[in-house]
């Protein structure tokens, strides 16, 4: 592949910095994609620890741990130590939280709408079953892998 510019992974980069840069233009405030990602997660599955956040959300540990300390100074995450155990806190999201991720919805879905406009319905279906199975295969290969919910 001598073009650059047809290298997959670079594709990949471009569009990533495209679909970041349509975030911070649909969503106000200074909320990050990756901090939206957080917050979402932790409504989806009140009560989870960091290490379960940073799987579901498919963050490394250290990542995850800088999220949450900037979705608690905004006051849209607690942490809670009501585990039995002092070294795990469980998150949930504050009242604020759940108004800030209802007051982005049609600003997130805006920007997914923006990022696939070049295509057609069809082809916006076979781009994100493509993305998806991409992602999936090689899940293992990433520094922080995507991890399913595991129940006791």
């Amino acid at each position: 592949m001598d073009d650059i510019h047809l290298i997959p992974a670079h594709l990949i980069r471009r569009c990533h910095q495209i679909a970041v840069a349509l975030f911070h233009e649909e969503c106000p405030g200074n909320l990050t994609p990756v901090q939206y990602a957080a917050l979402s997660v932790i409504s989806r599955h009140e009560a989870i620890d960091q290490i379960t956040l940073a799987g579901l959300a498919a963050l490394n540990r250290s990542t995850a741990g800088d999220v949450i300390d900037r979705l608690e100074a905004a006051g849209l995450v607690l942490r809670s130590g009501k585990t039995g155990d002092r070294r795990i806190n469980l998150l949930s999201v504050t009242p604020a939280g759940r108004e800030r991720l209802r007051e982005l919805e049609t600003a997130v879905n805006e920007v997914q709408r923006r990022l696939l406009e070049p295509l057609d319905a069809a082809e916006r279906q076979l781009f994100i079953r493509l993305l998806a199975k991409v992602a999936t295969e090689n899940n293992e290969m990433s520094r922080a892998p995507l991890r399913q919910l595991r129940r006791a």
